[in-house]
């Protein structure tokens, strides 16, 4: 449908509400509520005919910024997008509100509060279009960042700080994803606020999940309560915070539990790689060799973790020289019954991943169910690197640490059951940008460069520039401004405190550390839960999120002066705000804009030479700029370079593969760009089902 039918259908439908709920005022028990959903309507039409005009102009002008004609996705698109899907929700929602509220079983205060928190959702979007209306007027034609000193991207971190947004994470929570996808999100989401509400105390990561369980009720039955939490966690709580909750899954309970439906391989082994120098062909002349040195950047020449997972037990693999080198306490090569025990024979590929998890937070275990998967349908060994992770170890540490890993399975390829005639790296998120960098490190050093690079949802530029897609980061709930700002930090090393190898800590015994404690709280925990599922109406008393923009911020421990809002806004306009401001901590540094940390400011001589790259993006992804400005850059260079925006997903689709249909697909369509990379046939779809189960 147009965007100009659908606003005249908000219109209009926003009309036939107002005249539903005056016809059935007078048989109407709850005056107070019909009162306040007349009101929402109203706000709501204000909101609409406003929006319509700035929808159109940036429809006329968005397709300017996409790679190609073929290639529709930028920024400027989405929040097209996002703006579309919240009106859309808001005319299912009054279209049924029109046709039954004169019902006897109609409950108004329920469709009151889900229009309420619409109507705020579509208020906030509304303030981001101006938002993206200055960036539209300030950037040079195609560009979609703001590059200059005190432009937007100042400006935006004072919005974010004081803008309401706690109705993206209640009752609106992943309205713009793939409906398949909202009860993961919400599970998340009140995981997430329960964990943080538990976080404080003397646990370890699981004890607090494990406790957080018995708190998580009142999230569940009070969205505003859930969203302003949510709101409070995002903005207050540091980047250990973060790490603990990312790192759950990688606790032997939850990931023995998603292991459980992924696929079987024959080779699942932990591989400690020592650290001594290793001598290389040159790349432009193999009569010569480069030497290539460990990682030493912070704490001095140390080893490297990798792990290495085949379908298939291949020639090598079952060598005395790699068994030598595993880890005793990771897991060993495994038989399942129905697998041969004989070795296949070295395969020509070799796939090199490095993971995501924004540079500071999970290892290979959190994503290698979908490298299991890969390996089988692709036939190839997977090598996956635990780099160093930030703020313990921030830049160069983890490209350093990725970079002598690939240098080593260049060497060694013939462990790995691979002859490496292809090589792939591939990662997503902070590991795209590895795999870029690494490429970029590989060509300064004269080794070797892989074959193609293949990078899902890849962060290219790691500053506090702003562009459209960023301007996300305000309603998403997995990557929010803040959290991205804290990894940045983390990575630049701004926010370093002590430069250490990170320690493991041992699941088994935090296991059993963890049931005492679970043990020991089980009484409050529980008590809790009903407590708040008894007094919703105390639970709502503390949800409220909302202020006027002229009202004072109500007393804490500690005051937070009002930050300076945008004043670009037009006459009798005002974002709503909230009342959880914070002085956030902005990351400025030199090292964010150095090439090997974002690859999109490289200049051309450090990218030429680059192998093929395929950027897999999210058209919903806040970093969604990232890949599409990079792919440009590359294009500009006339390197190789192909980008695939794929639709309603969000950031970190591959860890969500086993959640839906539409993650499954965007999956296969890394395994395609990565059997392009391989120079192998496609696989047809039936073999391709039957890879899966």
């Amino acid at each position: 449908m147009d965007h100009k039918d659908v606003f005249a259908a908000l219109q209009t439908v926003c009309s036939e509400v107002i005249l539903a709920l005056n016809g059935s005022r007078s048989n109407s028990s709850n005056a107070d509520a019909t009162d306040r959903l007349l009101g929402v309507m109203r706000q709501i039409q204000e909101h609409g005919r406003a929006v319509e005009p700035l929808i159109t102009g940036f429809t006329a002008v968005y397709h300017h910024f996409d790679l190609d004609a073929q290639t529709p996705g930028n920024g400027y698109r989405t929040l097209v997008k996002v703006v579309l899907s919240c009106v859309t929700h808001i005319l299912q929602k009054a279209r049924y509100i029109a046709s039954n509220c004169s019902g006897a079983f109609f409950r108004m205060d329920h469709n009151m509060a889900e229009m309420e928190a619409y109507c705020s959702a579509l208020c906030q979007l509304r303030a981001l279009l101006y938002l993206a209306q200055i960036l539209l007027h300030d950037n040079a034609h195609g560009q979609l960042y703001s590059q200059e000193e005190g432009g937007l991207k100042d400006r935006f971190v004072q919005e974010y700080i004081s803008m309401h947004k706690a109705c993206f994470y209640g009752r609106c929570l992943g309205f713009q994803f793939s409906p398949s996808l909202r009860p993961f999100l919400q599970t998340a989401v009140i995981s997430m606020v329960s964990f943080g509400e538990n976080y404080k105390k003397k646990q370890t990561g699981l004890g607090i999940a494990a406790l957080s369980f018995f708190t998580s009720g009142k999230y569940m039955v009070d969205p505003e309560l859930r969203g302003t939490e949510f709101e409070r966690i995002t903005q207050n709580l540091d980047t250990q915070f973060w790490k603990t909750f990312w790192n759950l899954t990688e606790t032997e309970l939850l990931s023995s539990l998603t292991r459980i439906a992924s696929t079987v391989v024959q080779v699942n082994v932990i591989l400690i790689i020592p650290a001594v120098n290793l001598n290389l062909p040159l790349a432009s002349d193999p009569s010569l060799s480069v030497s290539v040195n460990p990682p030493v950047a912070h704490w001095g020449p140390g080893p490297v973790k990798v792990r290495l997972i085949s379908h298939t037990l291949r020639q090598g693999q079952d060598s005395a020289e790699l068994l030598a080198l595993s880890h005793p306490e990771g897991p060993q090569l495994s038989l399942p019954g129905g697998f041969s025990r004989q070795t296949a024979p070295l395969s020509p590929g070799l796939l090199i991943h490095f993971h995501g998890g924004g540079f500071v937070a999970q290892t290979s275990k959190s994503h290698e169910n979908y490298l299991k998967s890969w390996s089988k349908e692709l036939n190839v060994p997977v090598l996956s690197v635990d780099y160093s992770l930030a703020p313990e170890a921030p830049f160069p540490r983890a490209l350093e640490e990725c970079f002598y890993a690939y240098c080593w399975a260049l060497k060694n390829c013939h462990l790995l059951g691979s002859t490496a005639e292809r090589v792939c790296l591939v990662g997503e998120s902070a590991g795209g940008n590895l795999c870029i960098t690494v490429s970029m490190r590989a060509m300064s050093h004269g080794v070797r460069v892989p074959d193609g690079i293949v990078a899902a949802y890849p962060a290219t530029l790691l500053t506090t520039d702003a562009s459209p897609s960023r301007l996300l980061t305000l309603i998403d709930p997995l990557l929010p401004l803040s959290v991205l700002y804290k990894c940045i930090d983390a990575y630049a090393g701004s926010s370093c405190q002590s430069l250490q190898p990170a320690q493991q800590i041992d699941t088994l015994a935090a296991l059993g550390q963890d049931t005492v404690k679970l043990l020991t709280n089980f009484t409050q925990g529980a008590t809790n839960w009903f407590q708040n599922l008894l007094e919703p109406k105390a639970a709502a008393a503390a949800s409220s999120s909302t202020i006027p923009s002229d009202a004072p911020s109500p007393s804490k421990s500690h005051s937070v002066e009002k930050p300076r809002v945008v004043q670009e806004y037009p006459e009798n306009f005002q974002p709503l705000r909230s009342r959880c401001l914070v002085d956030m901590h902005t990351p400025c540094t030199p090292l964010m804009k150095n090439p090997f940390v974002s690859p999109l400011l490289a200049p051309d001589s450090l990218l030429k030479g680059l192998p093929p790259v395929h950027i897999v993006a999210s058209a919903l992804d806040a970093l969604l700029d990232d890949s599409v400005m990079f792919a440009k850059k590359l294009r500009n260079m006339n390197q190789p370079v192909t980008l695939t925006v794929v639709e309603d997903l969000p950031h970190g689709f591959l860890s969500l593969v086993q959640l839906s249909k539409e993650t499954q697909e965007a999956s296969d369509i890394c395994v395609k760009r990565i059997r392009e990379v391989f120079q192998l046939e496609e696989q047809p779809a039936d073999q391709r089902q039957q890879g899966l189960s």
